[in-house]
This record gives structure tokens, C-alpha cells and sequence, in this order.
């Protein structure tokens, strides 16, 4: 009885909607076309006109079966009076105004009516599951297609090491009987674990075209979805097909973002993807020719069981390139540009610079050069865009006079620091700069504590120029305290091997000791180094050096 009360009131709605729709239709059609005063005189002048209506606010003309209107407020009704027969009539655009808040006034039923429903009756749990429409189902299976991919191990510098760890995958992708014979089982997955922009992508896509097969990529992220199931059976599909067109290689991008360890906050919907991710990797036959390769920059937070033999059991870590690696891939970007530059020097002055960071690097210089008209692109280029490609751009401050000597007497101590215990950069401004990262695998205690005194050099300056502590020492700050927490609970460099904060604290405060005996005895360097910095901007590190042989 219920439903049949439901389907009845769906019923008069509807048709009520439907003769007001029909109704606005049909005045719609009645309502006539405006003209403008310029041709209802012409109209006049010329007896076009058979019969005029007279509404509230337009004058509604016959003329040859047509009818136009016009607003009455323009027509000099006695003078058309004169010439053309004349009634009086509502408006058409009344009724048609009012048609209009009838199908109005008809919708905000019917929304009023669904929602008292829904609220009334509560859907039950189990009713409230979400279902992928059949087309949304259908789209994924359609979107997968294997690339072929033209990359190599020769468009991919500074990945010497892990190219060795990639050559056995190649090879068995080519040549899979030679494993077999003689009984060996390669990898079902490989995970390429690194911080961003190292070329993760790049290199399973270089994996791929040198041994000639098809590519699956899909991010993580595609196979988390909010209706059930889906994220499973989008799984289930890819893997048929890569077993379809085995040898092939599948690359999930940030794989992170459906292999998170399960529990804690739970997602049903994520764990059956990832299960069913699980299930699939244990299903390989070893003939089966897939090779899955994975990729995240957060390893920790991924499944045990993903992990564990037989499924990623592989794992290749990919840092970012040094030197030489840097020069190797700044030579292949540099290959499209017109150039005047020492790789080498360029390479030395981008430590810690990721392949994508030098690839823009590259870029942001060569427009650099066009906007200043040049044909080439030189160092000085590089220079210009190296910061806003490592940190992004920064906003320039508009210092008063009273920041600037401020900001000077800060920046100087830094330079004089870094110049004095031995950290290397290419040029402090007022506003910024950044001292180089030490370009080795292996430091010892006094290269933390140079750097810690680098970053702590600007606050002892003002404590000794101006007895005074400023706000813009706050990140430098937190660098040191930083380094100084690494060196005592990482590296055991602190007093104890079972470090504590206090240990941290005796590093700096031995450090600030230290600055300001140093600083103190060199105030007349530091306040020439700052002089300089506040009529030039910027300072290098010969800069520095002439103005100490110059004082000293």
C-alpha cells in the first residue's frame, strides 16, 4: 500500500510538471518578438499594422500574421490610435511569469518531497553500499593498454649501479628459457625505492624498451576507488591483460597508495585492493613472463606482506646522482641547447639536485637566456634560476634601511663562517642563498659540527652587534638543532652512544661558544663583509676572501 502511495504522489507530480512545462511551452510560442521604435515607425508609416493590444507594459502589433511588441512607454498611443484599430490585453509576459514560478514552485516539491522521504525512512546498512556503474566499470578495462616504450639505459645517466641490478630482469625478459633450464626463478617484483623526481618512471620505462616488450603504467591511486570492489577487480584486469600480452612488464607508479600497511584506521575498500594485489603476485605462474616493478618513495609504510619473498623481493634504492652522475645527466639535457658551459663546474655548483631538478634547471636557464636576448646559454644563466628551481621562487622583501644592516650583518656571518670552516657555496644575497650540501657518502663529526656553526652564525653575529635576537634567524635555528639531534641519536656523535637531547644541547651551546669567540675576534672582516653585502646584494666566496686579505 505504501509503495502504491509512493508510485501515485511520483505520478501527480510528474504530470502537473509536465502541463506546466507544456503550458510555459505553449505562451512561449505566443509571446512575440520586440522590435525597436526605429521599426515600429516604419511599420506605422507604412499601414503594416492590422490591429494593436495594449498591455500593461508593451503594445502588442499585428502585422501579417505576425505579431511584435514593443515597449508602451516609446509609442505616442494617440497618434496610433489615429491609424490602427486598438484593444486592451494583459501582458503575455505576465502569464508567462507566472507558468514559471508554477514549474518552480513544482520542483521545490518535489525535491521537498524526496528529501522529508529520505530523512522519514533511513536506507538500511547494508542498502547503502555503493556500486560502480556498469560504465565506470567498463572504462578502466577500455584504458588498458600497453605502451611501447622507446626510452634506454642511454637516455638514463647516472644510474650506473642500478642498471647492473636491471640487467638479469632484461635478460630473462628477452631470453626467459635460458632461467628456466637451468631452474632459476627470477624476481616477480621489483620496487625502485628513492626520494622524487630521481627518475623512478624513467628507469622502468628504460627497463621495458631495452627488452622490447610491452609496458602496463598505472598509478597507485587509479585503483583507489570509493565503490566496492572496483579497486580488486581493476587489479584482476590489469594482470589478465599483461599475462595476455606476456613478456610484459606492469609499473605501478606510488605504490604506496594502495599497499599501506593494513589495520589502524581501516578502509575495506583499500585492503581488498591490496589483497587482491597480494593474491595476484602469488598467482604468477614462473612461465608466466610478467615482471611487476613498483615504485615509492616511502617504503616504511608499506605492507609486510608486500615485501616479503615472492612478491617484492627485490628492492633497488635509487639516491640522488653525484657529481659525475651529474655531469652524465646535465650533458643529455644540454644536448637541445646552445650552450657556452663546464659541465663539470655546473655540476659542481647543483648538489643536490634530483634528474628532474636538472632537467628544469636546464630550462628555466634557457628562457632565462632568451628573455635577456642572448644566443647562447652561459653560467651565469644557471646561476640566475639555480635557487628558484631547488626552492621555488621567493618573494623579495622590501627591507627599510634599519632590516637591511640587520639582515647584512646576518647573511655576512653566515658567508664568514662558511668561508672559515670550510663549507663551500657559490653566492649569499640578502634575501637568501643556500650553503652547498657536502658531496660525500661519509662525514665525520667535524663536517656536522661546520655545518651546525654555518647556520648558527647569524644569531651569535646579533647577539654581538646588537646584543639583540631577531626573528629571522628561525630557520637556520631549526637546521642546527636539527643536525645536531642526527649526529647524537643516529650517528652516536654526541658525549654517550645512548645519546639524549641533552647531548644535542651541549653540540650547540659548544658551537655558539666557539662563533662568538671567532666572530668576535673578526668583527672588523664582519662588518666590512656585511658593508659589502648591503651596496652589492650578494656576495661569492672570493668576494670574501679578497675582503679578508684586504682588512686582515
Amino acid at each position: 500500500m505504501r509503495n502504491f502511495r509512493k508510485k501515485l504522489i511520483i505520478l501527480v507530480i510528474s504530470s502537473l510538471l509536465f502541463i506546466a512545462l507544456a503550458a510555459a511551452f505553449v505562451l512561449k510560442l505566443k509571446t512575440p518578438s520586440l522590435i525597436d521604435y526605429t521599426t515600429y515607425e516604419t511599420m506605422l508609416k507604412n499601414s503594416l499594422i492590422d490591429r494593436a493590444t495594449i498591455g500593461e507594459r508593451y503594445i502588442y502589433l499585428k502585422s501579417g500574421g505576425q505579431e511584435f511588441a514593443i515597449p508602451k512607454d516609446v509609442v505616442d498611443i494617440q497618434e496610433l490610435y489615429k491609424k490602427v484599430p486598438i484593444q486592451l490585453q494583459e501582458d503575455y509576459t505576465l502569464w508567462y511569469d507566472i507558468f514559471s514560478l508554477a514549474i518552480l514552485a513544482v520542483f521545490a516539491g518535489f525535491i521537498i518531497y524526496y528529501i522529508r522521504r529520505n530523512r522519514q525512512e533511513p536506507i538500511p546498512i547494508q542498502h547503502q553500499i555503493q556500486i560502480a556503474p556498469a560504465q565506470m566499470q567498463d572504462e578502466f578495462s577500455e584504458n588498458i593498454t600497453p605502451q611501447v616504450s622507446d626510452v634506454t639505459f642511454e637516455d638514463v645517466a647516472g644510474i650506473d649501479e642500478v642498471k647492473e641490478e636491471l640487467e638479469e630482469i632484461i635478460e630473462f625478459l628477452k631470453n626467459p628459457k635460458k632461467f628456466r633450464d637451468f631452474g632459476v626463478r627470477l624476481p616477480r617484483g621489483v620496487l625502485l625505492v628513492g626520494p622524487p623526481g630521481v627518475g623512478k618512471t624513467l628507469i622502468a620505462k628504460a627497463v621495458a624498451g631495452e627488452a622490447g616488450v610491452p609496458f602496463f603504467y598505472q598509478s597507485g591511486s587509479a585503483f583507489v576507488q570509493i565503490y566496492v570492489g572496483m579497486g580488486a577487480k581493476r587489479v584482476r584486469e590489469l594482470f589478465k591483460k599483461a599475462k595476455e600480452m606476456a613478456p610484459s612488464i606492469i609499473f605501478i607508479d606510488e605504490i604506496d597508495a594502495v599497499g599501506k600497511a593494513r589495520g589502524g584506521m581501516r578502509n575495506d575498500e583499500r585492503e581488498a585492493t591490496l589483497n587482491q594485489l597480494l593474491t595476484e603476485m602469488d598467482g604468477f605462474e614462473d612461465s608466466s613472463g610478467v615482471i611487476v616493478i613498483g615504485a615509492t618513495n616511502k617504503i616504511e609504510v608499506l605492507d609486510e606482506a608486500l615485501l616479503r619473498p615472492g612478491r617484492f623481493d627485490r628492492r633497488i634504492f635509487v639516491s640522488l646522482p653525484n657529481k659525475e652522475e651529474r655531469a652524465k645527466i646535465l650533458q643529455i639535457y644540454l644536448k637541445r641547447v646552445p650552450h657556452n658551459v663546464d659541465v663539470q663546474e655546473l655540476a659542481q655548483m647543483t648538489v643536490g639536485f634530483s634528474g628532474a631538478a636538472l632537467s628544469s634547471l636546464v630550462n628555466e636557464a634557457a628562457l632565462h637566456a632568451l628573455r635577456k636576448g642572448k644566443k647562447i646559454v652561459e653560467l651565469s644563466d644557471f646561476d640566475a634560476v639555480r635557487e628558484k628551481v631547488l626552492f621555488g621562487k621567493k618573494k623579495l622583501l622590501a627591507f627599510s634601511d634599519k632590516e637591511k644592516e640587520i639582515q647584512s650583518v646576518y647573511q655576512a656571518a653566515k658567508a664568514l663562517a662558511a668561508y672559515w670552516y670550510g663549507i663551500d657555496f657559490d653566492k649569499l644575497t640578502l634575501i637568501g642563498g643556500a650553503i652547498k650540501e657536502l658531496d660525500r657518502e661519509i662525514l665525520s663529526r667535524s663536517d656536522y659540527l661546520s655545518k651546525i656553526k654555518v647556520h648558527l652564525a647569524g644569531y651569535v653575529a646579533h647577539k654581538l652587534i646588537y646584543n639583540e635576537e631577531f626573528s629571522n634567524a628561525s630557520e637556520d635555528l631549526a637546521k642546527a638543532k636539527r643536525i645536531a639531534e642526527e649526529m647524537v641519536v643516529h650517528y652516536g656523535m654526541g658525549d654517550k652512544l645512548y645519546a639524549d637531547v641533552s647531548d644535542a644541547m651541549t653540540i650547540v651551546q659548544q658551537s655558539v661558544a666557539e662563533l662568538t669567540e671567532y666572530l668576535a675576534s673578526h668583527k672588523k672582516v664582519l662588518l666590512e663583509v656585511a658593508k659589502f653585502l648591503r651596496t652589492h646584494e650578494a656576495i661569492s666566496k672570493e668576494d670574501v676572501r679578497e675582503i679578508i686579505d684586504a682588512v686582515l
